[in-house]
């Protein structure tokens, strides 16, 4: 008897938690409605392209050339249009100047329908943070970024670039073409070792090898779970494949900064040891957190040192492959403006052993050269915010508080609107003149306002260096039987790698 009670009580339970489940899951699908009809209302005055009844727009934004295809939807539609990923998520994506300017030089917060992706990853720092606590982040984060620190790190830079020369060297001489995106990964990961923790220069271990592998991990199934509508629930998609992937690629990333902080902060404990760093010619990223005050004496938690150091990794590392990859892919795309480029830092570099930060203010066509490959392909080709107020744009249309935005950079940049034959490969577009007739939102790479990438001077310092380094030391032509295939993962890649043909120019081209 007492067995078909007990029996009869879990039936029970079991009833009422399958009626419970069900009656959340309904105010679930009630509330994602209920959302999309407010979203859908709020872009009611902008026609866009036409959405699957389950999936929206993901469909075609995941397919390969889904960033031109926004470019010819740009086309279609002036200004902006709905964006869609699955029915609940909509944005409205703008790529015009005047668009740009109504949103991006307010500070509205970042899109949590987006961002909240990368708290499992990088936690709250500034990428994601708001309000008061994102302004003293920013405050508090800004003197690491000052002119002062970034010159010492020219030298760090250059010792990163010349392992990975001398690992192209070897390469170049079986004759083939060779994917140099992964490489110019692990040359930018090296530097930023170099740059935040203080690392040495006998280049990455296996555990820093190991962070290199998970990040890369985890920006590609960031994008996969942003395109993926059922993969937004946290519930769901932590019981995938796919999510525990991403779960154990976090912990290896949190290990490797838990560890270097734990050793820094050890290390700091022994006076000699904080003296000598102290002493050193340059300040790394991790010294610099570690002494950050504000005017009450408050420092950065744990939790937000942490978070700043692997915001700072993600953000510094993943752009900056990116940038310099497509940089050479257009150099060798284009050999009359590698020629130019190569002559100029020659010229530049003269007797010297080596580039001064002082040299870097003189690369006047490679800075051309490269705010164009920018503009062609820009290391992140889209972004995202969420109104904190109404806008008005400057058609008179408008939207309410609480709008998602898409800003897609990468079709602001070929819109021939703003720019004269988009497609075409031309520096002179940021000659002083030329730039400065230009709307000062047409050009985004680094995005724009307040909220603005913090570390722009630093990828544009490190961007310099090696490029330069690069074109001083070898010739770079293309593989027409691989040409790149463009494919958005957070950063701008490539499907199918970079593959270029690398031709050494000799003992004497690069000091």
């Amino acid at each position: 008897m007492v067995p078909s009670f007990l029996s009869l009580r879990l039936s029970c339970l079991g009833l009422w938690a399958s009626g419970l489940i069900l009656v959340l899951g309904f105010l679930k699908l009630i509330r994602l409605l209920l959302r999309r009809q407010r979203l859908a209302k709020a872009m009611g005055n902008f026609p866009g392209p036409p959405t699957h009844w389950l999936f929206g727009h993901a469909l075609e934004i995941q397919q390969t050339g889904s960033l031109d295809k926004v470019v010819s939807w740009a086309h279609q539609f002036p200004y902006a249009h709905p964006l869609w990923f699955g029915q609940f998520i909509g944005f409205l994506n703008i790529y015009e100047p005047d668009y740009a300017k109504a949103v991006y030089s307010r500070g509205d917060p970042k899109a949590p329908d987006v961002y909240d992706f990368f708290l499992q990853w990088i936690g709250r720092g500034l990428l994601v943070l708001e309000g008061p606590k994102w302004f003293q982040h920013r405050k508090l984060l800004t003197p690491g970024f000052h002119y002062d620190v970034l010159k010492p790190y020219v030298a760090l830079f250059a010792e990163s670039t010349r392992v990975m020369l001398d690992k192209w060297e070897e390469k170049a001489q079986e004759g083939k073409s060779f994917d140099i995106f992964c490489d110019v990964g692990h040359m930018a990961l090296n530097t930023l070792m170099k740059c935040t923790f203080g690392r040495g220069d006998t280049g990455l271990g296996h555990r820093d090898s190991s962070y290199y592998l998970a990040v890369s991990d985890l920006t590609l199934l960031m994008q996969q779970r942003l395109v993926s509508f059922h993969y937004h629930n946290d519930f769901i998609y932590w019981l995938t494949p796919h999510g525990r992937r991403f779960l154990r690629a976090c912990q290896v990333a949190h290990d490797h900064t838990d560890q270097v902080i734990r050793e820094r902060k050890a290390a700091l404990q022994d006076e000699k040891v904080r003296k000598k760093i102290q002493n050193r010619r340059h300040l790394d990223f991790l010294d610099i957190l570690l002494g950050a005050r504000d005017e009450d004496d408050s420092k950065l938690s744990d939790a937000d040192l942490r978070a700043e150091v692997d915001t700072f990794m993600f953000g510094g590392h993943d752009t900056t492959t990116s940038g310099i990859s497509w940089f050479l892919y257009c150099m060798a795309l284009y050999p009359e403006h590698q020629h130019r480029c190569r002559e100029e830092v020659r010229e530049i570099l003269g007797d010297q052993d080596s580039f001064q930060w002082d040299d870097l203010g003189k690369m006047t066509y490679l800075t051309m050269c490269i705010k164009e490959s920018f503009r062609l392909y820009p290391p992140v080709p889209q972004v995202y915010r969420q109104l904190s107020k109404p806008v008005t744009f400057v058609d008179g249309r408008s939207l309410p508080a609480g709008s998602l935005i898409s800003m897609h950079i990468y079709a602001l940049h070929r819109n021939s609107a703003v720019w004269p034959d988009p497609e075409v490969f031309d520096p002179l577009r940021f000659s002083t003149e030329n730039a400065s007739k230009r709307h000062p939102f047409a050009f985004m790479p680094f995005s724009a306002g307040p909220r603005n990438c913090i570390g722009q001077q630093f990828a544009m310092s490190e961007m310099k260096v090696v490029t330069a380094m690069c074109l001083l030391h070898f010739e770079f032509s293309l593989d027409p039987s691989r040409l790149p295939i463009k494919m958005l993962q957070l950063v701008l890649r490539s499907k199918n790698g970079i593959h270029l043909h690398l031709k050494p120019l000799g003992p004497g081209s690069g000091k």
